[in-house]
């Protein structure tokens, strides 16, 4: 039944998009600008993302992010530039867009005083449906985002995971072809923020996600495509795996070698290394790990090093090459000290 509700189900509630091709693109953000006093928060930003995408937004407090999802959804007005979702515009037509669009805010606003099975008959009331399809809709969110324990308590009384998982039900009820969520595992346990991450990855299948995140392992875990906002202004807008490869650590070589001083290593892994680190020594033990001169370079460079103690002799315990990491990158691009280009 979840897999019906969210994977492009036959419901009553599902505004029909006959014609659309996967692939399509679904959201298109153009040259979008949103100034508050004489600060540019969002300044000139374009990008657009396609049926069968989850986008993670990305990027240090203050850079845009929540502001960027608010001009999506209609929420601001923005001060210049376009927004489509759906071939709607979300100024010019408004209703059209929000019809086939769901929404998680930034804190999960709710009504404290209803009930989670009130709440969430009102969302799907206030989308249109009534009756049995009303019902259905509520039964397949509840079940989706398991619910069923607290059905019957008002939003006052949850904890923060369960008032957090309510307003997640009431994004997707009416089965949208694009869902904006703003921080989505806020507040849950790490159980529940796997849980989470594994329905965003498999609704993305067949529809538009857009979901803001501070947690780098989500963006690894459930996104197909990763942008990285700064200061108002894209810097980075690329696959997870792409990324990575632009971490220093891509493609490093990491080496346990006994017998061999750790500066004998030193000495001939620097003809082939960027830079070499001693990570540990004993006196016999040595973790030494080699840089490429180029990020990302894993098989040409792996190969020189094994050749390399190969000809020397070195008895390895290990050799390990090194995955690249997503941190390191979004550090090295967003420190506030660094002039960004934008980079797409």
């Amino acid at each position: 039944m979840e897999n019906q509700a969210l994977d492009g189900g036959s419901g009553a509630a599902r505004v029909a998009t006959a014609g659309r091709a996967e692939g399509d693109v679904m959201i298109k953000v153009e040259n979008l600008v949103k100034t508050f006093g004489v600060r540019n928060v969002v300044d000139g930003i374009s990008f657009g993302v396609e049926r069968g995408e989850v986008l993670g937004f990305i990027g240090p407090n203050g850079a845009g992010k929540s502001t960027t999802m608010r001009i999506i959804t209609g929420f601001y007005p923005p001060t210049s530039g376009k927004v489509t979702i759906g071939g709607h515009d979300i100024v010019d037509d408004p209703i059209g867009a929000k019809t086939i669009m769901g929404y998680l805010p930034e804190n999960a606003p709710s009504y404290s005083d209803m009930t989670v099975h009130g709440f969430l008959s009102f969302a799907a009331e206030i989308r249109g449906m009534r009756g049995s399809q009303k019902k259905q809709a509520v039964h397949r969110a509840v079940d989706t985002c398991m619910l069923n324990g607290v059905l019957y308590q008002t939003i006052d009384t949850l904890s923060k995971g369960f008032k957090h998982r309510t307003c997640l039900a009431q994004s997707f009820i009416h089965d949208p072809d694009v869902l904006i969520l703003d921080e989505p595992t806020d507040g849950l346990d790490p159980n529940q923020k796997h849980e989470v991450r594994g329905l965003i990855k498999r609704m993305g299948e067949h529809k538009v996600i857009i979901f803001s995140t501070h947690i780098l392992e989500e963006v690894e875990e459930a996104c197909t495509r990763v942008i990285i906002i700064d200061r108002g202004r894209i810097v980075a807008n690329d696959t997870p795996g792409n990324l990575k490869l632009r971490s220093e650590l891509a493609g490093a070589v990491r080496l346990h070698v006994n017998g061999t001083p750790a500066q004998v290593l030193g000495q001939h892994l620097s003809a082939l290394a960027k830079r070499t680190e001693i990570i540990s020594d004993d006196g016999t033990h040595v973790v030494i790990r080699a840089y490429p001169h180029h990020p990302g370079e894993n098989s040409a460079f792996a190969g020189q090093v094994e050749a390399l103690a190969q000809r020397e002799k070195w008895t390895l315990d290990e050799t390990h090459i090194e995955e690249g990491r997503l941190d390191e990158v979004f550090r090295a691009i967003t420190l506030p000290d660094t002039v960004n280009p934008v980079i797409h």
